[in-house]
């Protein structure tokens, strides 16, 4: 039997059990409202536009900045010194008698694969034809010309169309890493030429990026993708064009989104097929999408991006390289500039699983699917005869870095017209909901049924087709502006030529009036005067 003392102690010990769980609303009440309040406070932070950054008109050379600059443009076309195939041989020779043969089972899955390294070399010593390939990429009119220090070369193709037929656009095509402007070989002919259902057709300016393939490389630090879109736009007009589109994947998409931003004076529309941007929408929707996939958008996307874990895991295998880049460039630039070998796989590897993350699992990494072993050394060998493999690396280090990170160009929306084309296996899939805080005016979206990241050698038809979409729906919109403009005008003309015949009717019935009590008046006056001389007569 237990003693009172016992009973009011157990009492006491149930109180204090009962406490916490009581005590569990009004908590979760206090970190709600908390949270709540903390999200109005930053809310204004997060969403608050940075201004735009100014950007210094670097001259990109050692040597001082001439008076007078070099505006000229000149013709280029790609040479071979004598002896380049031999000694590469002679390289690819050397180095296959220390390649480390790869483990059991190991296909791609740590790195390029060198067993099937060694076929890429036999094939670039045996079959690959230099003289045939330097034809190929010698067919389209190319040149150089000087933007601030920096030879930039180019390709410059017009399409041959009747001037009233169809609105010819110049556009802005850019590559990335480590593509070159051998990437856009099969599309160059699709945007130059009439496609149905389209009024309009292409005038392509493609560059090679500066330090990449033949345009020189900065010799001051500092050149990074923002940098970049300044000179491509001064080169476009150097060319005449003051107002232009701009397509690009990679850098070339992250530079084409920069060149909107920073200058929608002169850039019409932009056209990617690798849409990024950090952003704190960006990042919200990713994390809540962990909750509830379709608030981050369409299963297309979410499918990709979680478990989140998982992606994560894959983005760290894959990016690596971006971290030596943006860090050490130079370093293992010395070892990628003086081994065709190696140059081969670093550069090719990525064409493996950038196109297709399963391509790890195969033995032969999945490269001849979707591209020939002679396209894929037409871009290695841009790399190696143009020595540009070093300063290509710099543009990682030049942009990942504090002194871009502070421009917040990710937080500046870009205002002009977008187009977005997806591929299913590019690395990084943001969905339009994610993007929405950057680009603001989407005129056109598609989700491809297949495809990876290097889209312009992969699906070139449907990335032709596509910026026609994009350029067409903007030009059509515009027409549709200008049409409602011409409308209003037209109304209020209408409304000003009645209000002006209002008020010239008012004018004439005013003057009539006038007219009629003058006469009236006059009448009257007469009738007065001949009443006061009869009154006269009497």
């Amino acid at each position: 039997m237990p003693t009172r003392a016992e009973k009011m102690a157990r009492a006491e010990s149930g109180t204090r059990r009962d406490q916490p769980a009581s005590r569990w609303p009004g908590l979760l009440a206090v970190a709600a409202l908390l949270t709540l309040l903390l999200a109005v406070y930053l809310y204004p932070y997060l969403t608050a536009e940075p201004p735009l950054p100014e950007l210094a008109d670097t001259w990109w050379l050692r040597s001082p900045r001439p008076d007078v600059e070099d505006t000229t443009v000149r013709p280029f076309s790609i040479t071979s010194p004598p002896g380049l195939m031999d000694d590469i041989r002679a390289r690819l020779t050397k180095a296959e008698s220390r390649l480390t043969p790869p483990l059991e089972g190991a296909a791609f899955n740590y790195g390029f694969n060198s067993d099937y390294l060694r076929e890429v070399m036999e094939h670039w010593r045996t079959k690959y034809d230099w003289n045939r390939r330097l034809q190929h990429l010698n067919q389209f009119s190319q040149f150089k010309t000087n933007v601030n220090g920096l030879d930039i070369h180019f390709i410059h193709v017009k399409p041959k169309v009747p001037s009233d037929e169809y609105r010819v656009e110049p556009l802005l095509l850019l590559h990335g890493w480590p593509g070159s402007v051998v990437e856009f070989y099969s599309v160059l002919p699709l945007l130059t030429a009439p496609r149905p259902g389209h009024r309009v057709v292409f005038e392509v300016v493609c560059p090679s990026l500066p330090g990449y393939g033949f345009s020189s490389a900065a010799e001051r630090p500092g050149l990074g993708a923002p940098e970049v879109a300044a000179v491509m736009r001064k080169l476009m007009q150097r060319l005449g064009f003051e107002r232009f589109f701009v397509q690009g994947g990679d850098w070339g998409g992250i530079i084409a989104s920069h060149m909107g931003t920073l200058f929608p004076e002169q850039v019409a529309g932009v056209h990617t097929n690798f849409a990024v941007a950090d952003t704190w929408r960006m990042r919200l929707l990713m994390a809540l999408g962990s909750i509830v996939p379709s608030w981050a958008g369409s299963e297309f996307f979410t499918s990709r991006l979680y478990p989140l874990g998982e992606k994560l895991a894959v983005l760290a295998r894959e990016t690596g390289y971006a971290h030596l880049q943006a860090t050490k460039p130079d370093t293992v630039g010395v070892a990628l500039s003086d081994s065709p070998a190696g140059l081969a796989a670093y550069i090719l590897e990525k064409f493996s699983s950038w196109t297709d993350m399963t391509n790890v699992a195969r033995e032969d990494g999945g490269l001849t699917r979707h591209f020939s072993l002679d396209a894929l050394l037409d871009n290695v060998m841009v790399y190696w005869l143009s020595g540009s493999v070093t300063s290509s690396l710099r543009l990682y280090a030049e942009t990942f870095g504090r002194r871009v990170a502070a421009m917040q160009l990710d937080a500046i929306p870009c205002r002009v017209p977008v187009g977005l084309l997806y591929a299913p296996n590019e690395l990084m899939l943001l969905s339009p909901a994610m993007l929405a805080g950057k680009f603001v005016d989407v005129v056109a979206a598609r989700q491809l049924g297949d495809g990876g990241h290097f889209l312009a050698m992969e699906r070139p038809h449907e990335l032709a087709e596509h910026v026609f979409v994009t350029v067409t729906a903007i030009r059509r919109r515009e027409e549709l502006q200008l049409e409602k403009q011409r409308q209003a005008e037209q109304e209020k003309q209408r409304q000003r030529e009645t209000e002006k015949q209002r008020q010239q009717r008012e004018k004439e019935q005013r003057e009539h009036r006038a007219h009629q009590d003058k006469e009236k008046q006059k009448q009257q006056q007469k009738q007065h005067k001949q009443h006061k001389q009869q009154k006269t007569k009497q």
